[in-house]
């Protein structure tokens, strides 16, 4: 496909930690995309109100598409942790209250679960990537990572909870991952290939 035909995609997020895992995994097989952010197009704030992570994310990949016009994709994240009956859940980013940070966050989750063993420190990482398309139903992928919560940080890469979820096959956290080792199996990953490989059947379709 020539340069000319290289369509537009917009992702509906300003997070800058996000873009960097999202455009190496859907761009990884040469699809003819030039990927933009929402917030390029103007103001960006849109109301994350949904009480799921298909909800939220729909939110977004729609007011990026209302925005600009184009194709646009984002996503949502949650982690439900099982000793806490599934919190944080889709509060995962705003666990500590408004304003927090993601220190806060994990300040927080290491306290709630402080005295609880390895074994019962299990959680499930999740991410709900959308896809919206002007003149077409919207559509929904879902990645999931199991693993568990450390009792401290470890490593000093990634973002968010990243520090204290660690990931049962490698026995690393995310933050102590290489970019294509964390790109291997994380739950955005998972949730941006299943959306990549339904671009390429929408693109090779014409």
């Amino acid at each position: 496909m020539t340069a000319s035909a290289t369509r537009i995609l917009v992702i509906g997020t300003a997070n800058k930690h996000k873009v960097e895992e999202i455009a190496p995994v859907l761009l990884e097989t040469g699809l003819p995309l030039k990927l933009r952010l929402a917030p390029s197009y103007g103001k960006f704030e849109p109301n994350e109100g949904g009480s799921t992570l298909e909800e939220n994310a729909l939110i977004k990949a729609q007011a990026a598409m209302n925005l600009s016009g184009a194709w646009a994709i984002a996503d949502d994240t949650g982690l439900e942790v099982d000793a806490l009956n599934g919190r944080p859940g889709i509060y995962a980013a705003r666990y500590a209250g408004e304003g927090c940070n993601f220190d806060d966050n994990i300040r927080k989750l290491l306290d709630e679960l402080e005295g609880v063993p390895q074994e019962k420190r299990t959680a499930t990482f999740l991410c709900v990537i959308a896809l919206c398309r002007p003149g077409h139903p919207p559509q929904t992928f879902r990645g999931e990572c199991r693993g568990w919560i450390g009792t401290a940080r470890r490593g000093a890469g990634g973002f968010g909870y990243d520090p204290v979820f660690v990931v049962t096959e490698l026995d690393k956290s995310f933050a102590e991952m290489s970019m294509p080792e964390k790109n291997r199996l994380s739950h955005r990953a998972l949730a941006v290939r299943l959306c990549r490989q339904e671009l390429e059947k929408i693109i090779s379709s014409g």
